[in-house]
């Protein structure tokens, strides 16, 4: 049975598929576009003419040369690009396979299904009037039908030996080796094996899955990995910014004593030489007088004498005054007690170590401050917040951080306003909620940095240090060493500069403090 090439469905076909093309690249639509004047074109072809056209003042269609006075609007064709998508998956399966039926010998036509024991490929039509008997096997398109016939017996394979895990056909089964031995339709063997490798697929992508979560994970790691390596760089390269400065401090300080002393003995050495000056001078004079005593002629003169008794001159040659020299160990220790400030700043690890996380415990709030949502900005509040009344809430202007310390070293950073009356520092939990003896510094149980009118002070137990002014950068960094009991303030200029600390035997947790008053803010960094 043959086909005409001038068959209806043939010639359908062909016609269908130059409707798909692209009048442009000649090709099935892709992501098929519709100008105005209704002619489709892939989207990338199209808009390579459009921008040919960039440079005319008039863009055309390619095919009716419809004129558009500006760059027409790309409309996707929806059906159309349905349509090509199916068209092109039924094509590209059909080229795909490259296998065109037996007995269609004047036109290729694609063929759909193989019979196994005519050895032949069928198209549509020739598989209607194949032969429906059960020894005709067919299969998927092939051209190679030998490997589904037994080597011995050269018969259609149909079974499956279980014990030997080999495809046999009806022979093998009967006369063959594997008489006797279990065995499966090779449909059903098939079927088996596949929800077998189905169990084997589930248990390989869930494996897959871990490790694409493992991947993540890891990739995550790798990104806070170098976020950390980068904060820590910033931060090794301010610390050794910080350590020449204070090296070309100490080198100053030294040197600065080395000259105060070259001077002092300078002057001292200047003052011995006047003196021995003058001695030497009263010498000559003597000598001179002695001289003149023994050119006298007259015993008399020169018995009768007054300045002849040689004991008194030799009194006044032996006077002598010690010479000053420079003093090597005042300026030897000012040199390590430098070098070891340096290191002790080094290990406070301000720079090394992460700072800590603090936030305001908006429980111990008072009514007259305002703290951000996201608990990490306070300030003074014209009106009352009307907060529920708790035992930890302070009575005015003041509020605790979340987090409290009891071990280790931390340090936090804080931003704050140039304006009003603002203090930030430590407190134990157990400060007093009320009255005077709540206010930070007031207290022994807590210790502040605080800020009014150009004037920095530090306070603890109502006793008061004014720091001396400077142009503040406002910022500021609180480092606490909880077991050697240190409390450090820094101004975190560049170079970071030690302002102040405090020394105390720490008995309790301590928690992050801070008072606001009048138009003033604090902003926590950490």
């Amino acid at each position: 049975m043959e086909v005409s090439t001038s068959h209806p469905t043939v010639m359908a076909s062909a016609d269908l598929r130059d409707e798909m093309n692209c009048s442009i690249c000649l090709s099935i639509y892709t992501d098929p576009v519709t100008l105005r004047c209704g002619h489709n074109y892939c989207r990338v072809c199209i808009t390579h003419v459009m921008d040919t056209q960039e440079k005319s003042t008039v863009y055309t269609c390619p095919e009716c040369r419809t004129e558009f006075q500006e760059r027409p609007a790309l409309q996707k064709n929806i059906t159309l690009c349905n349509i090509a998508e199916r068209f092109f998956s039924s094509q590209t399966e059909q080229e795909d396979t490259g296998i065109f039926c037996t007995y269609c010998i004047h036109s290729p036509v694609t063929a759909v299904r193989s019979c196994l024991m005519c050895e032949a490929a069928l198209c549509d039509n020739h598989l209607r009037v194949h032969s429906k008997s059960a020894e005709h096997v067919l299969s998927n398109p092939t051209n190679s039908t030998g490997n589904r016939k037994c080597s011995i017996h050269n018969k259609i394979m149909e079974y499956y030996c279980t014990k030997d895990a080999a495809c046999i056909c009806v022979s093998c089964r009967l006369d063959g080796d594997h008489c006797g031995h279990q065995v499966e339709l090779l449909d059903e063997a098939s079927e088996r094996k596949k929800e077998k490798l189905k169990n084997v697929l589930h248990t390989l992508t869930t494996k897959r899955e871990e490790m694409e979560q493992k991947v993540h994970s890891l990739l995550e790691h790798n990104r806070d990995i170098q976020q950390k390596v980068t904060g820590l760089s910033e931060r090794v390269a301010a610390l050794f910014r910080d350590i020449r400065r204070q090296l070309e401090d100490l080198e100053v300080t030294v040197l600065s004593e080395v000259s105060r002393q070259g001077e002092q003995v300078s002057l001292s050495n200047s003052d011995l030489i006047q003196q021995l000056d003058i001695k030497k001078d009263e010498l000559s004079r003597k000598m001179r007088h002695i001289e003149e005593l023994c050119n006298m002629a007259n015993p008399l003169s020169v018995l009768q004498d007054q300045v002849s008794n040689t004991d008194n001159f030799c009194d006044t040659v032996d006077d002598k005054q010690a010479e000053v020299d420079l003093d090597l160990d005042l300026i030897f220790k000012t040199l390590h007690v430098g070098l070891s400030n340096i290191v002790t700043y080094e290990k406070r690890g301000i720079y090394l170590q992460e700072a800590s996380s603090i936030s305001l415990d908006v429980n111990t709030a008072s009514n007259n401050v305002s703290c951000s949502d996201d608990f990490k900005f306070v300030s003074m509040s014209k009106t009352s917040q009307s907060l529920p009344h708790a035992p930890e809430r302070f009575e005015s202007y003041q509020v605790l951080g979340t987090r409290s310390f009891f071990s280790g070293q931390h340090y936090w950073d804080v931003e704050t306003s140039k304006t009003g009356i603002w203090i930030v520092g430590m407190s134990y939990t157990s400060i007093e909620r009320k009255g005077d003896q709540s206010f930070i510094g007031y207290n022994n149980k807590s210790w502040g940095l605080r800020y009014c009118e150009n004037q920095y002070s530090v306070r603890h137990n109502k006793q008061v240090i004014n720091l001396p002014y400077h142009n503040s950068c406002h910022k500021f960094r609180i480092f606490l060493d909880y077991e050697a009991g240190q409390l450090f303030f820094y101004e975190l200029s560049d170079p970071i500069r030690h302002l102040y600390t405090f020394t105390a035997t720490f008995t309790e947790p301590l928690h992050a403090i801070f008072r606001v008053w009048g138009d003033c803010w604090i902003r926590i960094l950490s």
